[in-house]
């Protein structure tokens, strides 16, 4: 993902992808998908979808809220049909550092949405 804004950047070097889609996987993916992803969150399934994983629910919630918002943020840039503005290596890695050391960012971030929940549709709880 080209390093365009403070989203992108974040998943700068971070995603995974596997070109191993070849039909439902109703065995396979369980052995080759962990191998794919690595040490990253985010795994971009080729002709699949994409997959999350985290420590917990808040950072994995955090992370694909992040990571759509960053795919939309690309396509819009893309649609323009304009060259994008791509930071450098170094701005990009520094900004993606920074959001992993963002203390606590993600549980307070889920812990707002629960708070619009609570509110508007209490009846998710349930």
């Amino acid at each position: 993902m080209p390093p365009i804004d403070q989203n992108t950047m974040r998943f700068y070097e971070r995603i995974a992808i596997d070109d191993g889609f070849d039909g439902m996987g109703l065995g396979e993916e369980a052995e080759r998908l962990p191998k794919a992803i690595g040490d990253n969150n985010v795994l971009v399934m080729g002709n699949h979808g994409v997959m999350v994983v985290g420590e917990n629910v808040a950072g994995t919630f955090d992370e694909l809220f992040y990571f759509e918002r960053a795919c939309e943020t690309l396509i819009t840039a893309y649609s323009t049909g304009r060259e994008l503005r791509i930071a450098s290596p170094e701005v990009a890695r520094k900004t993606a550092r920074q959001w992993q050391e963002y203390p606590e960012f993600a549980e307070r971030h889920f812990a707002a949405i629960k708070d619009i929940l609570d509110e508007e549709c209490p009846d998710y709880r349930q």
